[in-house]
């Protein structure tokens, strides 16, 4: 099975570093902190003026009495061992319960899931592929928002894809003729998003399928285009004559907040369901043609065969034109143009308007995650462009940040997310690093021989193009990121990267660099094949210059190379060990209530020693290591490079909470505030189970959570300890 994670689209000539330089980080040259380190610095200035201005050198002064450092937190849990359990394996003294699978009803007018394929009425069930997800606490009463409510609130979380051989009665019809209605009207459905109300009854979360919170966004769901893109020819369809609205959200992978109380929902590998007919290159223009190359939508592809069926609400998939008509509002031409998006929700209004932000550019997005908001300052997010060879982006805001406008809900959004700037990163091999600014202004796009760029429309809507054109630094699939509430700083995973080499490269082939500097092989149990690139994968970190989320430039270095313990020293670079070794980072969370960070994985290289997991981590700060030397060979050939390496983990500050079931990836990640229940979604379990196996549930990969001859389901789980104590720590 291809991950569509793992296929890229990239052939700009974006440098990697070409030489690499050993200049070091240094710590002293960071300020950090964000608001408590300008607290320290305001507090410690007043405590001199204060002894100024009440004492004198001659006046007797106290015994100075040396204050003794907090205590460092510690975990409360044993890591757990590494196992291809079908079950959900957590510390002793922590349970789970189940409370969100695959098709369990949103009301109580839906009848229970038999889970044999034949269900429908996805419009009001459980979609399937549960993936990022976010707490949004409700008072007691469950009649307004309470940021403190750890008894009663609403989840939101993606529905990113679905395994279709357990969604249909004997697996999904091939996509070669003409689909059956009823499969494709269920996959559509079954993806997007639910926004449901939980609360805590005797002892446990419960879904409350009465409340009028509960609601699905899926792919056929009408919504609203804000930002530059809307209204602009790119968005014109026969749908949306003047390009103002759309349907639909669709493989949407991580999520975020915000400021003012909404749920971001990120549309991560929407290129794959789009159709286009061979020979419809030939009707473009030159910049569609470059446009549909570099975001992955092919001549010839039949996608998931969701066009093969009549009536608009399918043709809407077939991206070729069809029409006669010059700007596409006689068919669906444009329609791929109308996904990529962040995409903003409220939660606690279900009548509110759902609107895709086009200022936060289109790729596959991962999530979108904010700085934290100063009055006065603009507000800023955070995201990844999850593909072999793309890029890091980041958005500031025009307006700034109003205390007022934290209860407004999605006119905030209006606010601040319609106008501003998007940046792209530019790792530097000392350590440093720039923000490019992706507007009409930068030469570099104005002038692009690759796409002729006319409107900041054009670069909303086409952003890996501009971000091409100003020479960002192409990562090893930057998937999840978070901001360290203690210090501002923000953390990014970089899943891995087949593309990685250490000889000349060619075509989409790089070699390392200093923000990506391993390239090597790793052999999978017994198999005499290997894999080549970064195989593992790691989690790179950023610290923006003087503190600042609007700075232009950063500094940075890779927290962590993810790795089997047992691997050469020169691949585990962080020297992990049996008890905190993983492969492949993928979603990563603070807590922002203790700061503690948790790193879950979707890995294919080491599935043979363990299931997919998730691991708590207690992180340092940008700086704290130092430059190292990476030793990459691969067969004959080799290639030094130096990087800038954090300080390696230990048992003590990194160290691991559970591994899931079979076949499954861990994702989707969010807590109480007061820390005490803590919700992570297993994303398809049993995924590899084939057509063939569904004649004898004895073959079936995995069974979980249900057990016994059952299909497997995605969940959400809700993780307790039985003394009813913090999570983690």
């Amino acid at each position: 099975m291809i991950d569509p994670d793992d296929i890229g689209h990239n052939p700009s000539n974006n440098a990697d570093f070409g030489s690499v330089l050993d200049a070091r980080l240094s710590r002293r040259g960071i300020l950090r902190g964000g608001m408590g380190g300008a607290a320290a610095m305001l507090f410690g200035g007043l405590g001199v003026m204060g002894m100024s201005a009440c004492s004198s050198s001659s006046d007797p002064q106290p015994p100075t009495v040396p204050v003794e450092p907090p205590p460092a937190p510690k975990f409360n849990f044993n890591a757990v061992a590494k196992n291809v359990l079908d079950a959900l394996t957590l510390p002793a003294g922590y349970g789970y319960t189940v409370l969100f699978a695959l098709g369990d009803p949103i009301n109580n007018a839906t009848p229970a899931y038999r889970n044999d394929g034949s269900d429908t009425g996805f419009d009001f069930r459980a979609g399937d592929h549960h993936d990022g997800m976010n707490y949004f606490g409700l008072n007691a009463a469950g009649t307004a928002a309470d940021v403190n409510g750890s008894e009663r609130a609403l989840l939101a979380m993606n529905h990113e894809n679905i395994t279709g051989n357990f969604l249909h009665v004997a697996g999904a019809t091939s996509s070669g003729g003409v689909r059956p209605q009823a499969e494709v009207d269920k996959e559509i459905a079954a993806h997007g998003v639910s926004v449901i109300e939980i609360q805590k009854l005797a002892g446990r979360f419960q879904l409350n399928r009465a409340s009028a919170y509960n609601r699905r966004i899926t792919g056929q769901t009408a919504l609203e285009l804000a930002g530059p893109a809307k209204g602009s020819a790119h968005m014109r369809t026969a749908y949306s004559v003047d390009g103002s609205k759309a349907r639909g959200t669709i493989n949407n992978c991580a999520t975020g907040d915000t400021p003012w109380g909404t749920f971001l929902t990120c549309e991560e590998n929407w290129a794959g369901y789009f159709a286009r007919a061979t020979g419809d290159n030939a009707k473009r223009t030159a910049n569609e043609v470059a446009s549909f190359k570099r975001y992955g939508i092919s001549e010839g592809s039949s996608a998931l065969g969701w066009h093969t069926l009549a009536g608009e609400q399918y043709q809407r998939w077939n991206a070729s034109k069809v029409g006669v008509g010059a700007d596409g509002s006689d068919d669906f031409r444009n329609e791929a143009n109308t996904f990529g998006y962040v995409v903003e929700i409220d939660p606690y209004h279900p009548g509110a308007v759902v609107k895709k932000r086009t200022h936060l550019g289109r790729f596959a997005h991962e999530c979108a995650v904010y700085a934290k908001p100063v009055v006065g300052k603009p507000v800023v997010f955070y995201m990844g462009d999850d593909s072999r060879n793309e890029y890091i982006y980041k958005y500031v805001s025009k307006a700034v940040w109003d205390a007022a406008d934290a209860s407004r809900g999605i006119s905030a959004g209006d606010k601040y997310l319609d106008e501003g700037t998007l940046y792209v990163a530019r790792f530097k091999e000392d350590g440093s690093g720039e923000w490019l600014a992706l507007t009409m202004a930068n030469a570099a796009i104005s002038g692009s021989t690759a796409y002729n760029f006319t409107s900041l429309a054009d670069i909303c809507v086409h952003t890996r193009l501009a971000a091409d054109a100003v020479g960002a630094t192409k990562m090893d699939r930057p998937e999840w990121c978070s901001v360290n509430p203690k210090n501002g700083e923000v953390y990014f995973t970089l899943t891995n990267n087949s593309n990685r080499v250490v000889a000349a490269p060619g075509g989409s082939k790089l070699l390392p660099d200093a923000a990506n500097p391993r390239a090597y092989e790793d052999a999978k149990g017994s198999s005499t094949s290997t894999s080549k690139g970064n195989v593992n994968g790691h989690i790179i970190r950023t610290a923006e210059v003087g503190g600042d989320p609007a700075a232009l430039s950063f500094k940075w270095d890779i927290y962590l190379f993810a790795a089997e313990a047992g691997a050469d020293a020169a691949i585990n670079l962080s020297s992990l060990t049996a008890d905190n070794d993983m492969s492949s980072p993928d979603g990563i969370w603070f807590s922002k209530r203790n700061g503690l960070l948790w790193v879950q994985t979707d890995d294919g290289a080491y599935s043979d020693v363990t299931n997919c997991m998730m691991l708590a981590a207690m992180p340092g700060q940008v700086g704290d290591g130092a430059a190292h030397k990476v030793a990459n060979k691969i067969g004959g050939a080799s290639l030094e490079v130096t990087t800038q390496k954090g300080k390696n983990p230990s048992n003590d500050t990194l160290r691991r909470f559970l591994v899931g079931p079979k076949g499954c990836e861990i994702t989707g990640i969010a807590e109480t505030p007061d820390g005490k229940a803590l919700f992570v979604n297993i994303q398809h379990p049993g995924e590899e189970t084939s057509v063939a196996d569904l004649a004898d549930p004895g073959r079936f990969q995995s069974h979980w959570p249900d057990g016994g001859n059952a299909r497997a389901r995605s969940a959400t789980v809700v993780i307790t300890r039985n003394d009813g104590g913090s999570i983690g720590i």
